[in-house]
């Protein structure tokens, strides 16, 4: 087996069961299964996973309470949230508490089997059209944010790229805006990273909307 040992968590077994069979097919390992959140943080703290694909909504503990128990603890461990609709506003949370991206449970094989080995090596599976509807629906719900940065600590150009990250541009289309070369903005999106102590590019755009960087109109 190559590539990231997964951990599956949905409380439908049918569920749990097709995910296995489509990632092993493909070569990927399958480390175990959890039926809810709390079973899940059981299992990440014996198994050690690289990937967890994590349903949002379970009885008892759900997905997102037990994805911030496990990156509390687990800050390498990368979280793909598993849900049944493109705007549940759950995965707006689960976005913020540092998951690095979503699925829909209608995904196709090949899609999950990609989606896990992106975020295996420590990108964020990021759809911008779809993250920034969503950010844009929850950001301003009234509710506290769940993400507090500074970001006086990022230099004028830092503070654009980041502008256009939470607009939703690829590191291509930055640097046709920017008119810089990918490498260089490779370079800025990973110093923006480490002043703001984010873990990708989720997280990113989660800030950029709720420090008002960016904002739904803009």
């Amino acid at each position: 087996m190559t590539g990231p040992r997964v951990l599956i968590v949905d409380d439908q077994e049918l569920i749990r069961t097709g995910f296995r069979l489509i990632l092993t097919a493909r070569g990927i390992e399958v480390a175990g299964e959890a039926a809810d959140g709390a079973a899940a943080v059981e299992a990440e703290r014996r198994l050690r996973p690289d990937v967890i694909l994590m349903d949002i909504r379970m009885p008892g503990m759900d997905g997102i309470e037990a994805a911030k128990r496990i990156l509390a603890r687990s800050a390498d461990c990368r979280i793909l949230m598993l849900t049944t609709f493109d705007l549940d506003r759950y995965v707006y949370a689960a976005l913020a508490a540092g998951a690095s991206g979503f699925l829909l449970k209608d995904v196709t094989a090949d899609h999950l089997a990609a989606a896990v080995r992106l975020v295996g090596t420590g990108d964020a599976l990021l759809a911008p059209s779809i993250t920034r509807r969503l950010v844009q629906r929850f950001a301003a719900d009234g509710g506290t944010p769940a993400v507090h940065r500074d970001l006086s600590v990022l230099t004028p150009r830092e503070l654009e790229v980041l502008t256009l990250m939470g607009r939703g541009l690829s590191n291509a289309e930055l640097a046709g805006s920017l008119t810089l070369s990918e490498a260089t903005v490779k370079t800025h999106v990973a110093r923006i990273f480490s002043k703001l102590d984010l873990r990708d590019r989720a997280q990113a755009v989660v800030v950029a909307y709720e420090t008002g960087l960016v904002t739904p109109s803009g």
